[in-house]
């Protein structure tokens, strides 16, 4: 049985559009059976997206483990001075990123790559956004977590989504390990919104 954060072309394909509203915005994007969430948007994402927009994110900005997405898109939509990079190990959860992207006009903003973790990723950014694997294990998540610094300008953020009983409050103590400035933006259902800072 394949996992949305494995690659796994096998899986049977059945492309179809989920859609959400947000701030009175309705966004639509392609999904696909073998990838994470494909009958609509997760919580986790939703939430997450609630706190990001208002931050009004610019420059050049990383959503790592993307899936079919819809935190990175959304961004892009919101904010016309960034500049998005959507990485994900799966091939066809990107496909439906770039084609997403390319109906909403967004493909000369953002850019896809097919990335194990931080394996293809040239950065700075001044932001780096993950909804982690959790089923993915603490192996990956937390390498998502301890490469961000590297990839970050001084001054640049890693924002992170995870629920309480999926060891939020353990991730923020490891993220406490990396970065000189980590706080907790918003508790909202059982999720947290984490933000770590690269302090000059």
């Amino acid at each position: 049985m394949g996992h949305y954060f494995d690659e796994n072309p096998e899986i049977s394909s059945h492309i179809r559009e989920i859609s959400f509203t947000l701030f009175g915005k309705e966004y639509t994007y392609y999904t696909d059976n073998g990838v994470f969430s494909k009958s609509r948007i997760d919580e986790g994402s939703y939430i997450f997206l609630k706190v990001l927009l208002p931050l009004s994110l610019t420059g050049r900005i990383l959503d790592l483990g993307c899936g079919y997405g819809p935190i990175g898109l959304t961004i892009a939509q919101n904010s016309k001075e960034a500049r998005v990079d959507l990485a994900d190990i799966n091939s066809r959860a990107l496909a439906l990123a770039s084609r997403s992207g390319e109906r909403l006009n967004l493909n000369n903003r953002v850019t896809f790559l097919h990335s194990d973790i931080f394996e293809k990723i040239e950065g700075p950014y001044d932001s780096i956004v993950v909804n982690p694997p959790i089923r993915a294990g603490k192996v990956v998540t937390y390498q998502m977590y301890s490469g961000a610094k590297q990839f970050l300008i001084d001054g640049g953020s890693l924002y992170v989504v995870i629920r309480k009983k999926q060891g939020a409050e353990s991730a923020f103590k490891y993220l406490e390990t990396i970065f000189e400035n980590v706080t907790v933006l918003h508790k909202e259902k059982g999720y947290w919104i984490i933000k770590a800072t690269k302090v000059n």
